[in-house]
């Protein structure tokens, strides 16, 4: 048996979990573990020379073997109303194997927010907390990959970009960023733990975002706010979770109406955590300008 701490990535095919199992994968003194829902997901991780267990968060069954000698584990939940028992049955099963440090990825907002699913995430939050974890809490704004891909779907459509928040300036983080502030906090828990990372470094409307595309692309782009009722019949359309979705729904007309206290704070932590200036807007339009052309 290895003496290197064992840290249990959650979420490890999606966008942040990835990410995180990228940023961690070139440190010796860890073993990296990814967890996937079922046996072909984990093939990726395998050919690639990563451990990797079977987690089902919906099969009780699974849990035992993938905290089998767990340290420290990332959890990320999926956008569910779900999450709330998943998150639960988690946390209890981690304290149950002597997992030590959880990285919990929550959501935006401020600790008295009234938003309906970033409220869940901090209920999930205190739950880690009287639990008796060593934590960290992660709490992203935007992410500024969205305007890539939202849910596999494009946002901006030859050169138009739709949302429905109005004239809104939100708090925008890049995925990488987030990630980088997850490894460090997995990395070195005697350091982080305690610890609520509100991260988010831009504030912009999408008017704005559509002015620096235009400037950096060189192409004209154009952002058209659009009813919120318009994504709750696309979600409908989908059969998403409405139970979850009817929340995104109140959001942006809470965003649109300038309701939600806090929307566009940003800070100054992140220099401190990870040694380097996060991403602004600038920086991540530079970065992927041909996937903004049209």
């Amino acid at each position: 048996m290895s003496d290197k701490p064992k840290i249990l990535i959650t979420g490890a095919t999606g966008q942040v979990g990835s990410t995180v199992l990228n940023f961690l994968s070139g440190y010796k003194d860890i073993e990296l573990v990814a967890a996937a829902r079922n046996n072909k997901k984990r093939q990726p991780f395998q050919a690639k020379g990563i451990r990797s267990v079977l987690l089902d968060f919906d099969n009780e069954s699974t849990y035992e073997e993938a905290f089998k000698d767990i340290d420290r584990l990332f959890l990320v939940t999926g956008y569910t109303v779900n999450m709330l028992r998943q998150s639960k049955a988690i946390i209890d099963h981690a304290k149950q194997a002597g997992v030590k440090h959880i990285v919990h990825l929550g959501a935006c907002g401020r600790d008295n927010t009234t938003v309906d699913h970033w409220a869940w995430h901090q209920l999930v939050e205190r739950y880690i907390e009287w639990s008796g974890f060593s934590f960290t809490h992660l709490r992203p704004e935007t992410f500024m990959q969205n305007l890539l891909s939202y849910d596999g779907t494009s946002i901006i459509k030859h050169g138009i970009i739709q949302h429905y928040v109005k004239d809104a300036r939100k708090s925008w983080v890049d995925v990488n960023d987030v990630a980088a502030v997850a490894a460090q906090a997995l990395l070195k828990p005697e350091i982080h733990n305690g610890k609520t990372y509100r991260l988010g470094y831009d504030a912009k409307s999408y008017y704005d975002i559509a002015d620096m595309l235009t400037e950096a692309v060189g192409q004209k782009f154009k952002y058209v706010p659009h009813p919120p009722e318009e994504f709750l019949k696309i979600m409908k359309a989908k059969k998403a979770d409405m139970a979850y979705m009817d929340c995104v729904y109140r959001h942006y007309i809470r965003y649109a109406e300038g309701t939600i206290p806090g929307a566009d704070d940003v800070f100054d932590n992140f220099r401190e955590i990870t040694g380097y200036e996060p991403t602004r807007w600038s920086d991540f339009i530079e970065r992927h300008k041909e996937q903004f052309k049209y």
